[in-house]
This record gives structure tokens, C-alpha cells and sequence, in this order.
């Protein structure tokens, strides 16, 4: 029989699959002999059965029974007493951490009462009635499906009643009448009362966390961050201890090290007489994790003792939610903290540098992603800027935007191609729409551990937090900062890096760790002259990224087709060229060269000219490149579109030659464009004349190219030089057209060295993989091929049958919506379709030729997830833009490093 449910003490931090994260930590804080309230964890596989049947599984309730017992046992109360009651939270904790995007209730076990029996006990009214309001606002909104803000409408109507502006500073009095107003909510809203029963609380509450998995903020949250749908979520249920007994209570977060910036010290906020959620919903401005030591400094001792213990023993930056109860400190959670970017890379080497980790771990412990957020621009330090708010620096970027007040403005300036800023008091999960949307996230109230700052930093997303001089009315679409009101047609700009909230456009510029990659440490650190921390941000992303290219396998080559993205590649790490698209060089005014290629017959005069010119244009192309590129791969892609695409509209033509003809009649030289055009013309000319089968329709194209590109070559042997061109065939299916290419190919690489008298045997031809057929058949193709070159863009249009312009932008929202992509596989390769496409085209080259060049040249070859993939099926190079060449050389060492540690 399945067991689903698991006491604190049975666990470990390794079990994150079966007790989710939250769990999984804390078993190994119970087993590290933490103050840890007891407690007990439902299963991941409970969820997935509920999920998967629709009903709670049969033997959960007996298995909880006799956890809840244990528990009872060790605090020696019962739940919902009426004398002295235990009272319990339930929250989730899904494997991965998602903060914010699913359930929690707290305080269960209180009725009408043991309300009574808790006042008794704690000595304190208020605080029990308090207890009691929280359970009915939460229960009924998270449980019952009752709409928040009736509750908290409520609850502002009696501050505004009583004069008061704080929780806090209502009475015992005030607070059970509230208690009733809320029980009239839910009996008016769901036709019952609010349930009396502790266990039909806890059950009720449970069977809540496991449904709040389908909400629509967890799937879009999981969308984002790319976390499988079917991993289901644990509940926790934890003894409730309360930082709400007033003088002496309190409850916080913090972190080791700074979340933000990665620097040690003390960090995090603290609330006096709170619970919990009031820390991370951001509704009261907390104070600094300092302020603890003045207030019971006892405890403030031993948390940093305990925070100390827990970063050693995960060696990692820990974030760590604590209460404490009329002077006694618990340990509610803790789990490796989300971090901005530059805390990834500070603190993977401040580790290094303590010895608690190799360089190795360092380097999983920063991602590709990560190093793109710290390639972003930033505002520019020389701009004049009006400064119109500070706030807390809680998620570092530069974003600018108009302002946005909710899900729906942010969604519609996105569709609009506005970029915006979402501006709340506070955000809570359901504002997660709207924080994709926007560039970045500006709140009135709340810490670094607020939800907007979690969330944000998760993201990557631009945050400022507290910004308390905003005063904000969604309502009315304003927000006022002293004198001056802005609404959404106002532009604002914000830096997660100092806090400052400016008014109007900034002006960004490259960020230092970009100027590094491009010039080279001495460049990179001369930017960040004076400020500390951005040196020590250069630093470690140097160290790291120098170890990455040290321990990778995989090369790295950039997508390049002009001299300038050349040079830019080689500044970024390119080892080489491995995509250079030659139909950029017959556009522009090399196009009417192109129109007479197509219009002219066949061995003519006119066609040879033409051909002539644009030999002579294009060496001049690959002069060029291939000097850039000394002494590295260049792969020349022969002309792959289809001949519409150098040819004039022909709806356009249409109407140009009928126009004409309607006042007297059509130019002859349209009329012939127009039937060439109709000629050529394709319902689906992805799939039609392109690529080889272009350069065999037209007898002597791919020929101009190759001898233009060993001439080039040439020139640059007699110079002393070192080129390296790769001749790549596109859109292969059949051994035979490679044969005759590479026969046409292999005959003008002889005549060329002969008549200029050089060695030009590292000239190679190879084939580009971008059909099933050509993967299918590779140990055929291998036989001519002296490398291949997968093109997965379209190889992903030919597995899946469809054309990316036509589709991206119709029906995938809808799939990724439905779930049907988890991402576009055009961002991430579809390992499971296209990669097996991909990985058996691998097996079949080798097997045929073992030491045949295999590399990938599609947008995939920049993607963290897809370099992996690459890695693993054995490929030897991959090939991206030139921006993503430092994200594909820092996911090579990564992959390495998994591949090393797994063997």
C-alpha cells in the first residue's frame, strides 16, 4: 500500500520529489535538531492521485489521523481544544520553489470555542480573536473560493470606523466583531456557515493546497520557469507558533547573504507582533533583521547561529522564515534562496574563496540565464535624471515603462509593444500576469522578501520595493509623489539596482559585465572603476566563465554574415563561424543582378554576366569574413531561400500591370516580370524550390558562390593567412544531390588552387541537416560529407509540419496555454521529437564516419536547455548569435561539469 503521509522526523533534504522542497527542508532541519515546530508532510504522490482521480486517496485520512496523533502527542494538546487548543498551518511545498503561487492557511483548529480556550491560555484576547479573523479571511478565500477583498474591505471599514490605520491598533473587542462580519460573509457568499469541526478545517484546507496546483497564476508561473505540470505539490501541516502575542513575538525572513547583491551580513526583515504572511505580502513595512538584536537580542543570537549552521551544512546562500514566541525562536522553513543574477555569480565564488565549494559547484550554481540578465543594459550613469522616489533595491535592471495599475493594462500595453512598469501598494500572486508583462515591478509598501521582490528576483525581473512617498489609487489611475500625480499615460524608469524611481525616459547603456565580455577583463573592470561591487560581479563572472571554456567539450561558434557581427563574435569567445547565410549578400542593390539571373535563359550571355558580377561582389564578402575569421572555421551556407523572395510581389505586379493596362496599356519588361513571377510563384515555398534544389535548377549559382568563396580563400593563402571555409549544402534529402554539388564543388576547389597556385585542402564541403529524410538517412549522406551542420529551426518546421512565420504568432499562445508546448520549440529544441530526429541522424554520420564534424547551427545553439541536449547526443560544436556566444560557452563548461559528476 502507498504511504502518503510522513513525520517530520522520517525525512531528509533529499526527498524533494516525494516531499516537495518545503518538506523535504524541513525533515533535515528536524534532523539537524533545529527548533523546528513538529509537524507532518503529504506526499507529492497524494497530490498526483487526487489529480489524477479527482477525489482524496482512500487511505490519506486514517495516515493522517495517526501523524496528527504523533504531533498531539509531542505538544501535548489536541486540535481545536477548547481549553488548551493545538492549532495547525497548512501550507504547500512543491518540489521546485514557486513563491506565492499557491496556497497556505493558517490557525486551523479555531471555532467559536476554542477560541475561547486559546485567549485562556495565551493570556491574551486580542490576540486569539485576531487568530481567529485570520483563519475565517484566509479559509474562506483560499478554501472556499470566497473573493478577498470582501474580507479586507471589511476589515479596512472598521479601521476607518475606529480612527486607526493599523492592524494592530483594534481591540479584542473590535476584532470579534469583525470575526462575525466574517462569518456573515461567508454565510451570505456560500450559503454555510463557517465549519466548526478542526478536522473538517484541516481536511477541507488540504484538499484547497492540492487543488491551488491548477490555478492559473502556478501555470503561468510554472510556464515561466519551466517546471513540469505533473510534478504535483506536498502539503505541510505544522504546529502553529504565533508572533502575534504581542511585546516579545515577532516573525521574519531572512537570508545569509543578501539575495540582491550576494555580500555577507545580516539581511532580511522582521515584524513585530505578525504572523508570516504579513512579512511576505508586503502589507506593513517591516523592519531591518538588525532591528531583532536591540528588540531580544537572545534570540537574535541564536538565529545567526542557526543561519550560519544551515548555510554550511547546504553550502549555499539559505533564506530562512522564523517566529518568534513570547522570546522563543522556531524554524518554520528554510530552502536555497532565489538570488538575483550578480549574487549567483558573487556568491558562487565568495564559496569558492571560503572552500565550502569546488569551481566546479560553482558552476552549476549559475546558469546561462542568469549571465543574459547581467548582459541587459542599464540607465546611464551620465544622463540627466529627475529622481522622484527611493525605494528598496530589491531586484537589480533597468526597466522603463508607462505605468500600469493591473493585470489587464499590462497585458494590453505588452500586445501593444508598449513597454510598462506595474505600480501597486503591494502585489500578491494574482498580480503574476501583470509581472510578466511589465519590464519591471515598483511597490509602495513591502521588504526584500516581499511577494513582488521573490518573484520579481525569480523572474529576473526589474524590482523596487517600499517605495513609501508613493501614495496609489488603482481606482482612479493615479499615483501621487508629493505635489506632482501621475497616471498611466506618465512614463516612469526604475532601478533595481540603487532603489531610485525616476520620472520620464533614461537612457541606458551597455552594462559593464557586456563591456567585459566584448573587451576583455581589463575593459570590463576599467567601466566599473570606483564601485566595489561591480568589480567583484567582472571578477567572478571571469573566473567562472574562464573555468567553463577550461572543462567544456562542446566548442562555440557564432551565427555571423556581415565582417562586423564577425568581429563582434570573436570579441564575445566565437572559435569559429558556423552559419554565414549568403542570401543577405544578393539583397539591397545586388537584387536586380538576382532578377536577371532568373529572367535570362539559360547559358546566355546576359545570365553569365550577371553571374560574373555577383561573383565578384560576393568574393569581395568572404575576403573579407575570412580574414576576420584567420585561422578559424568559416561554414558558407550556399543560397538557400526560395527565388520568390529576390523577385517582386506578385499581388503587387498584379495590380501594377492591370492599372496599367486599364489607361492604355502595360509596360512589356512588367508584363515579362509578371509571368516569371507567376512562374516561380509557391503555395508553400518553404517547402518548394530552395536550397539544393535551387542551385541544381540553376546551373551554375551554387558554382558562382564556391569559386567566389576559394578565391577569396586563395587571395588570403598567398598572404600568409590561415582560412578555413566550410562549404555547406542546405536542404539535403537525397545522397544524390550531394553527390553532384560536392563534384560540381570539389572541381572548382582544384581549378582555383591550381590557377593560383596554393594549397587549399582545408577547404571542406559538408551538408546542412534540416529534414527528416537527411537525419534518416546521414550514414548515406556521411559518405560525402565531410561534416554536418543541423539546422533545427527548420528541421522543427519539417518534424512538426509547420511553417514558424505562419503559426508563431496565431496558435501557440493557445499550445503553450493548453500545455500543449511547454515553450515554443523554436526557443527550446522538442527533445523528444526534432532531438530524436536529432540524436538519431548523430548515430547513423558516426557510424559511417566516427570522426565526422557534427555541430548545430539553428537559434537553438544559444539556448541553456538545448546545449545540454547537444552535449549529451555528441555533438562537437553548437552556433548562436553573437550575443549568446558567452551563455553557450558558460552552459558548455555546466554540462560538462553534470556529465563529469555523473559518470
Amino acid at each position: 500500500m502507498v504511504k502518503y503521509v510522513y513525520d517530520f522526523s522520517e525525512g531528509d533534504k533529499s526527498q524533494k520529489d516525494l516531499l516537495g522542497g518545503k518538506g523535504a527542508n524541513l525533515a533535515e532541519m528536524t534532523k539537524l535538531g533545529l527548533p523546528v515546530p513538529p509537524g507532518y508532510t503529504i506526499s507529492t504522490e497524494a497530490c498526483r492521485a487526487y489529480l489524477r482521480e479527482g477525489v482524496v486517496p482512500e487511505t490519506l485520512a486514517t495516515e493522517v489521523t495517526a501523524a496528527l496523533r504523533n504531533v498531539e502527542d509531542k505538544m501535548g494538546r489536541h486540535l481545536g481544544d477548547a481549553t488548551n487548543p493545538l492549532l495547525v498551518s497548512v501550507r504547500s511545498g512543491a518540489k521546485f520553489s514557486m513563491p506565492g503561487m499557491m496556497e497556505t492557511v493558517l490557525n486551523i483548529g479555531l471555532n467559536d470555542q476554542s477560541v475561547l480556550g486559546l485567549a485562556e491560555a495565551s493570556g491574551n484576547e486580542r490576540f486569539a480573536w485576531d487568530s481567529y479573523r485570520r483563519l475565517i479571511q484566509m479559509f474562506g478565500k483560499t478554501v472556499l473560493d470566497i473573493e478577498g477583498d470582501l474580507f479586507s474591505e471589511a476589515l479596512d471599514a472598521l479601521k476607518k470606523e475606529r480612527g486607526v490605520t493599523a492592524d494592530t491598533d483594534l481591540t479584542a473587542e473590535d476584532l470579534r466583531g469583525l470575526v462575525e462580519t466574517y462569518k456573515a460573509i461567508v454565510k451570505a457568499e456560500k450559503g454555510m456557515d463557517f465549519p466548526q469541526d478542526p478536522r473538517a478545517q484541516l481536511d477541507m484546507a488540504t484538499e484547497a493546497v492540492f487543488r491551488s496546483w491548477n490555478t492559473e497564476r502556478a501555470h503561468i508561473y510554472r510556464r515561466r520557469e519551466r517546471i513540469p505540470h505533473d510534478l504535483g505539490t506536498a502539503v505541510n501541516v505544522q504546529t502553529m507558533v504565533f508572533g502575534n502575542m504581542g511585546d516579545g513575538s515577532g516573525t521574519g525572513v531572512c537570508f545569509t547573504r543578501d539575495p540582491s547583491t550576494g555580500h555577507s551580513g545580516v539581511y532580511g526583515d522582521y515584524l513585530e507582533n505578525a504572523q508570516g504572511e504579513d512579512v511576505v505580502a508586503g502589507i506593513r513595512n517591516t523592519l531591518p533583521l538588525s532591528a531583532l538584536e536591540e528588540l531580544d537580542k537572545n534570540s537574535y543570537d541564536e538565529l545567526r547561529g542557526i543561519m550560519r549552521k544551515l548555510e554550511t551544512h547546504y553550502r549555499d546562500l539559505c533564506d530562512i522564515e522564523f517566529t518568534v514566541e513570547r522570546g522563543k525562536l522556531w524554524m518554520l522553513q528554510t530552502r536555497v534562496g532565489k538570488r538575483t543574477a550578480a549574487a549567483a555569480f558573487r556568491v558562487a565564488i565568495q564559496l569558492v574563496d571560503e572552500k565550502l565549494i569546488t569551481m566546479d559547484e560553482a558552476l552549476n550554481r549559475v546558469t546561462g540565464d542568469q549571465l543574459t540578465q547581467l548582459m541587459f543594459p542599464q540607465f546611464d550613469a551620465s544622463a540627466s535624471k529627475e529622481l522622484v522616489a527611493r525605494g528598496m533595491a530589491a531586484s537589480p535592471g533597468a526597466a522603463v515603462g508607462v505605468i500600469v495599475f493591473d493585470n489587464a493594462q499590462a497585458e494590453a500595453a505588452a500586445a501593444e509593444g508598449r513597454k510598462c512598469v506595474l505600480v501597486r501598494r503591494e502585489t500578491n500572486p494574482d498580480d503574476l500576469p501583470g509581472m510578466v508583462a511589465a519590464e519591471g515591478v515598483l511597490t509602495a509598501r513591502g521588504g526584500k522578501t516581499s511577494h513582488a521582490a521573490v518573484v520579481a528576483r525569480g523572474m529576473g525581473k526589474t524590482c523596487v520595493c517600499g517605495a513609501e512617498a508613493l501614495q496609489i489609487d488603482a481606482e482612479a489611475g493615479t499615483v501621487t509623489i508629493g505635489d506632482r500625480v501621475l497616471t498611466g499615460e506618465d512614463t516612469i524608469a526604475i532601478d533595481g539596482q540603487t532603489g531610485e524611481v525616476f520620472f520620464g525616459e533614461v537612457p541606458v547603456t551597455d552594462s559593464p559585465v557586456t563591456t567585459y565580455l566584448a573587451g576583455g577583463l581589463e575593459a570590463g573592470l576599467a567601466a566599473a572603476e570606483g564601485d566595489e561591487g561591480t568589480t567583484e560581479l567582472i571578477e567572478a563572472v571571469h573566473k567562472l566563465l574562464t573555468h567553463a571554456d577550461s572543462v567544456r567539450r562542446l566548442r562555440v561558434r557564432a551565427n555571423a554574415d556581415t565582417p562586423e557581427d564577425s568581429r563582434r563574435a570573436l570579441d564575445f569567445g566565437a572559435e569559429g563561424i558556423g552559419l554565414c547565410r549568403t542570401e543577405h549578400m544578393f539583397l539591397g542593390d545586388r537584387r536586380p543582378l538576382v532578377e536577371r539571373v532568373i529572367l535570362s535563359e539559360e547559358g546566355s550571355t546576359e545570365r553569365q554576366e550577371a553571374f560574373d558580377a555577383l561573383e565578384k561582389l560576393q568574393k569581395e564578402d568572404f575576403l573579407q569574413m575570412l580574414d576576420v575569421m584567420d585561422g578559424k572555421a568559416m561554414t558558407v551556407r550556399l543560397i538557400d531561400p526560395p527565388l520568390h523572395e529576390f523577385l517582386p510581389s506578385l499581388s503587387s505586379l498584379e495590380v501594377k500591370v492591370a492599372l496599367a493596362k486599364a489607361n492604355g496599356g502595360a509596360d512589356p519588361a512588367d508584363e515579362e516580370m509578371l509571368a516569371t513571377v507567376r512562374r516561380f510563384h509557391e503555395e508553400n515555398p518553404m517547402l518548394g524550390l530552395r536550397g539544393v534544389r535551387l542551385g541544381i535548377y540553376l546551373p551554375g549559382l551554387f558554382a558562382l558562390q564556391m569559386r567566389a568563396l576559394c578565391e577569396a580563400a586563395a587571395e588570403l593563402v598567398a598572404q600568409g593567412k590561415d582560412p578555413r571555409p566550410e562549404i555547406m549544402v542546405p536542404l539535403v534529402g537525397s545522397i544524390r544531390e550531394l553527390q553532384l554539388i560536392r563534384a560540381e564543388g570539389e572541381a572548382i576547389i582544384a581549378e582555383v588552387a591550381a590557377d593560383k597556385g596554393v594549397d587549399l585542402s582545408k577547404v571542406t564541403i559538408g551538408a546542412m541537416i534540416e529534414l527528416p529524410r537527411a537525419a534518416m538517412t546521414a550514414e548515406d549522406l556521411a559518405h560525402e560529407a565531410d561534416f554536418f551542420s543541423f539546422g533545427t529551426n527548420d528541421l522543427t518546421q519539417t518534424v512538426w509540419g509547420f511553417s514558424r512565420d505562419d503559426v508563431e504568432g496565431v496558435f501557440f499562445p493557445q499550445y503553450i496555454e493548453a500545455g500543449i508546448f511547454g515553450t515554443s520549440p523554436f526557443e527550446s529544441i522538442d527533445v523528444h521529437g526534432v532531438g530524436t530526429v536529432v540524436a538519431e541522424g548523430v548515430r547513423r554520420a558516426r557510424s559511417t564516419k566516427g570522426d565526422i564534424k557534427l555541430g548545430v547551427c539553428g537559434e537553438h545553439g544559444g539556448d541553456p536547455l538545448s546545449i545540454h541536449f547537444f552535449h549529451n547526443v555528441g555533438l562537437d560544436y553548437v552556433s548562436c548569435s553573437p550575443f549568446r556566444v558567452p551563455v553557450a560557452r558558460l552552459e558548455a563548461g555546466r554540462v560538462a561539469v553534470e556529465a563529469k559528476v555523473s559518470e
